[in-house]
């Protein structure tokens, strides 16, 4: 499977009874395909994946695989070996055509654990599986070697999401696979332009969640080759990307969904409501996009 484009970290909208907004996560996948997307990635960090409980980050995976007429990528990983097993069996079974595997997050285990992490994934479930790699959530990096190593090994290890901001890694990673069909993903929206420069092929995107088609825009010049219409884009989203990470994601963008009409509802705790101040910048942010 080859992840190009505009892949969308999705919220995960809820009611003010704290529950799943089922019929507001079916509008927000119905805006997005619309808008052009190449594929659907529910809980994810965006989506608020690590206060769901496992019935609801399986509600949610049902719904979007039902609503959905594009990929969908399921956030499935887990600090846990045997609940990310879980996850991405379900996932799988529900008809997910491939799942976001995070890093370990606090346990931070050593490259063997990391191999013998993913290893156990791979090979107790036949989806391709997007590694995910964000080391100021996680704690800990993985290192370019690793993801060759797995991606080397394991035939069902696609991919790798890239947030680490280092261009460096970003490189060797694409040299030490460029003998597989392996996807390096952009996993930071103000990066995707030099990321697919260097040999990304797209992005799983948070201000795609709003704006669709213009991150849409941006990859598919990235991808045609055109990058002086790429860095029009890419300067055009600027402002959009810098709002969107004024607080800690998904604060912003949920906030962003719900002055734009989208569904994105209350936060679960320990995160908390946006600051006004912050709010008033982030209003004054969207009005140029939407005048």
């Amino acid at each position: 499977m080859k992840f190009e484009g505009v892949y969308c970290a999705m919220v995960t909208p809820f009611t003010n009874n704290d529950e799943i907004d089922v019929e507001g996560m079916r509008s927000n996948i119905a805006y997005l395909q619309k808008g052009g997307v190449a594929g659907l990635v529910p809980c994810g960090s965006t989506g608020e994946s690590s206060t769901l409980t496992f019935d609801e980050h399986k509600k949610l995976i049902d719904v979007t695989v039902e609503a959905a007429s594009v990929p969908v990528v399921a956030g499935t990983g887990s600090n846990s070996t045997s609940e990310a097993i879980e996850l991405t069996r379900y996932a799988q079974d529900a008809g997910a055509e491939a799942s976001l595997q995070i890093v370990p997050y606090y346990n931070k285990p050593m490259k063997s654990g990391l191999i013998k992490h993913f290893g156990a994934v791979a090979e107790a479930c036949d989806i391709p599986l997007i590694l995910y790699n964000i080391p100021g959530r996680t704690g800990i990096n993985m290192d370019p070697e690793t993801i060759s190593t797995l991606a080397h090994e394991y035939s069902n290890v696609a991919a790798v999401k890239e947030a680490s901001a280092n261009f460096s890694q970003i490189s060797d990673i694409m040299e030490l696979t460029q003998d597989l069909d392996f996807c390096v993903i952009s996993g930071d929206d103000g990066l995707t332009l030099p990321m697919m420069a260097l040999g990304a092929t797209g992005v799983i995107s948070v201000a795609g969640d709003i704006f669709p088609k213009l991150m849409g825009q941006l990859t598919q010049f990235c991808l045609d080759g055109n990058y002086e219409k790429a860095r029009e884009v890419h300067y055009r989203l600027a402002p959009l990307i810098k709002a969107l990470f004024i607080e800690t994601n998904p604060i912003p963008i949920k906030k962003a969904c719900d002055l734009l009409g989208l569904a994105g509802g209350p936060l679960r705790l320990p995160l908390t409501t946006m600051a006004e101040p912050n709010v008033a910048k982030l209003k004054a942010t969207l009005a140029a996009y939407t005048d």
